[in-house]
């Protein structure tokens, strides 16, 4: 930086000195021709020609001091250029440098807010975890028979005073009552088939005996240790322990040897029956149908009505298919080729086929329309094969339109039993709804079951209507030239009768005058 400012100074001295010697050239410049001349004094030039040669020798000097100068810069200049790419290489690097790290830094970030959301997240879930234990802890003891709760005291403590500790970690809040989870699931597992387990119970004297206890569904036997007393096990109202009563004398073996064994039969039903009813409503067809609500009936008539018109109609094409004779069909069109229509007549009227009896109608009335006479029998005969196709049709929409009101029906009384007094009556709500689901079910099955006889039926009409198409289009065209034979022959006969009556009149009254 100082040899900068240096070569400044030096510079800006150099430039006045240069100044100063244009100065004294302008002054020694000679005469132009043409300006005016004054009268001068010897005196005056001599000072003027040493000014001027005293300025050309400053001149000189501050030529070759810039000559110098210019040296000196340009010899300074090659290593200012280095350094200052080198600077300008530094400069790039550190913003290239910089630009990663706020990259970085953003990165980061964005990787720390992601975090915080997950762990934020994380910690609603633990929350909402927690809170669900705590209420299962609390209502966990309201599921338990009376004489399983001193067996699940300590746990049950545990799990519902963990979550006011405020010593514990968040870990040990939630192994705690992870532990009556687990306690919650081994005590299912237990149950299934029935279990035993020891414990106390007061005695219909009011003295506190130890025994067993067998669990089998939601009934619970007690036996003594010595045998007596034994019966059902239950809770006291306003007391932890739990209650022998005792059973008819007949039940007491079998209540002992339940208890004792392990095995042996109930001396009682716990279900009171309904073990039994389910057994026999279990996937019979009647039980469903009652369950569907009032709407089944008219499903049971749209079926009935569906499965009559497919039964009369599978008979009528079965009895079809039987009379069907295309080789007769080929031989009363032959015969119409060979042109001996009354032999085709003959042969139609003693056949059963439809395509026969229509082209034999058509035959028969050739003389005063054959195109009318074949769309008339045509018609009738393919009438029979449309017969109840619309019945069906409107069976295959009435049947899921059935089952969506049953299932309206059944909301309503659903909605109506949780928004009256009968909130409290889970059957009713239940029962609405499968009410609902079962006449949809029903609808559904109907109209699928008689939707493929009903395409069936419309092929087989598809069909027939071509093949009486194709025989009534070949009899026109095989009865064209029959037709215009005996016409040529009709108007033969009318014009030799026409001429033959002028001659019989004339013949007539030739006689009448001879007599």
């Amino acid at each position: 930086m100082e040899t900068k400012q240096e070569t400044k100074r030096e510079t800006k001295r150099a430039i006045v000195t240069a100044a100063r010697a244009l100065a004294f050239c302008a002054l020694a410049l000679p005469v132009i021709p043409g300006m005016p001349v004054w009268a001068s004094d010897p005196a005056g030039s001599e000072d003027l020609t040493g000014a001027t040669a005293t300025a050309q020798s400053d001149l000189d000097k501050s030529l070759l001091e810039l000559s110098a100068l210019r040296e000196k810069i340009a010899a300074e200049k090659l290593p200012l250029t280095r350094e200052l790419s080198r600077l300008e290489a530094e400069l790039s690097e550190a913003r290239r440098e910089l630009a990663d790290a706020s990259r970085s830094r953003d990165e980061k970030t964005l990787e720390t807010d992601n975090l915080q959301g997950a762990l934020k997240l994380r910690q609603e879930e633990m929350t909402y975890i927690t809170n669900l234990f705590d209420e299962y802890a609390r209502g966990f003891e309201t599921m338990l028979h009376s004489s399983e709760i001193p067996h699940l005291t300590e746990v049950m403590d545990t799990a519902r005073q963990a979550s006011g500790n405020k010593d514990l970690t968040l870990s040990q809040k939630l192994g705690r009552q992870t532990s009556l989870l687990k306690a919650s699931a081994a005590r299912l597992i237990d149950l299934i088939g029935g279990t035993r387990y020891e414990g106390q119970a007061v005695d219909p004297q009011g003295s506190i005996v130890q025994g067993r206890f067998a669990m089998i569904g939601p009934v619970v036997l007690f036996a003594a240790a010595a045998g007596m007393p034994s019966g059902l096990a239950m809770a006291q109202t306003g007391s932890s322990q739990t209650a022998v009563r005792p059973l008819d004398e007949a039940a007491t073996p079998g209540v002992v040897q339940v208890v004792s064994q392990g095995e042996g039969l109930l001396p009682l039903d716990p279900t009171r029956g309904g073990a039994l009813q389910e057994l026999i409503n279990r996937g019979s067809l009647i039980a469903t149908f009652k369950h569907g609500g009032p709407i089944m009936w008219p499903l049971l008539g749209v079926s009935i009505l569906a499965l009559t018109v497919i039964v009369e109609r599978m008979i009528f094409l079965a009895g079809h298919r039987r009379r069907r004779n295309r080789h007769l069909v080929e031989d009363l069109l032959a015969r119409v080729e060979e042109g001996d229509v009354e032999g085709a007549i003959a042969v139609g009227e003693s056949s059963q086929d439809y395509v026969a009896r229509a082209l034999t109608y058509a035959m028969k009335h050739r003389e005063k329309s054959l195109s009318n006479a074949l769309s008339r029998s045509a018609g009738a005969e393919l009438v029979r094969f449309n017969r109840g196709i619309s019945i069906l049709d409107t069976c295959v929409t009435m049947a899921p339109l059935l089952g969506l009101l049953g299932t309206v029906t059944g909301m309503m009384g659903s909605f109506g039993a949780m928004g009256g007094s009968e909130l409290g009556a889970p059957a009713q709500i239940t029962g609405g709804i499968a009410e609902a689901l079962i006449a949809t079910c029903f609808g559904l099955g109907i109209a699928v079951t008689a939707l493929v006889p009903m395409n069936y039926l419309h092929n087989r009409s598809d069909e027939a209507r071509h093949e009486m198409e194709d025989a009534t289009t070949h009899l026109e065209l095989l009865m064209k030239p029959i037709q215009d034979a005996e016409a040529r022959r009709r108007e033969r006969f009318i014009m030799e009768r026409y001429e033959l009556a002028p001659r019989l009149a004339r013949s007539e009254s030739e006689a009448l005058v001879s007599a």
